[in-house]
């Protein structure tokens, strides 16, 4: 009788091993889906966030701008911001050019991507098309110059 009680307190902890693991398998896609789901919604967020997005954005119906005069100093300037977004990374390709050279403040506007943040880990990229303004100078006037960009948010896939 004794044998046939362990027997069977075996047999459920096995059974219940067994059901643990298929009702957790799962779990790893799904941390997954929902990363990425995060990183698309913040790349709205940050297009649209007021350290980078144009400056009359609310009021001019501009969302998915990126002010690119802002987002250069912004790099200078990153080590405020490292750990505001809880991103591992953010670009800002220039599409309209045909450049590819990093943006820096000496070369600022001939080029063609601009590494705002960058930590060297890997993670899950996400990208939105946006529009990109600086503002010009005609004559004595100063005008909004816009064009085609992307923007990259990185987000880490280890946590």
């Amino acid at each position: 009788m004794a044998f046939m009680i362990i027997a069977l307190t075996l047999f459920f902890a096995l059974v219940g091993l067994f059901a643990l693991s298929f009702a957790f398998s799962g779990i790893k896609e799904s941390k997954a889906l929902l990363d990425e789901e995060e990183a698309t919604l913040l790349v709205g967020k940050l297009s649209n966030a007021p350290e980078l997005s144009c400056g009359n954005a609310f009021q001019e119906s501009r969302s998915n701008c990126i002010d690119m005069d802002k987002a250069v100093i912004l790099k200078e300037r990153i080590n405020d911001y490292k750990n505001f977004w809880g991103v591992e990374g953010i670009t800002v390709l220039v599409l309209s050019s045909s450049l590819t050279n990093e943006c820096t403040i000496n070369n600022y506007p001939e080029c063609g991507r601009l590494t705002v943040l960058s930590s060297g880990n890997l993670g899950i990229d996400k990208s939105d098309f946006v529009s990109l303004c600086r503002k010009e100078k005609k004559g004595e006037t100063f005008y909004d110059k816009c064009e085609l960009g992307e923007l990259i948010v990185r987000i880490s896939n280890e946590q």
